[in-house]
């Protein structure tokens, strides 16, 4: 495969441990809904927390792409955990 498609998976794996880890976040830690924590959480500003929290598994995808020596998928991953930084980032400026 190209780099560009292996570094497509890596970022499309990184953008999906990074939902799981925060949806397992909240359904772990919170004792309302889903949609509720959610809202919650906009209201006062842990949004971005939350975000910073569920990229955890990104760790996961990111080691276990180097250890079976998908270096490219690394990078994407890598890429995906960058841009969630900028979304955590952003939220934190112009957030409430």
């Amino acid at each position: 495969m190209n780099r560009k498609k292996e570094m497509a998976i890596g970022f499309v794996v990184g953008i999906i441990a990074n939902t799981i880890g925060s949806l397992l976040y909240m359904l772990l830690f919170s004792r309302f809904s889903l949609a509720e924590t959610y809202k919650i959480a906009q209201e006062q500003g842990y949004l971005g927390s939350i975000l910073a929290l569920g990229a955890l598994l990104n760790l996961l995808a990111f080691f276990g792409f180097l250890k079976i020596k998908r270096d490219y998928r690394a990078r994407g991953v890598l890429i995906a955990t960058l841009l969630t930084a900028l979304i955590i980032l952003f939220y934190k400026i112009f957030g409430n």
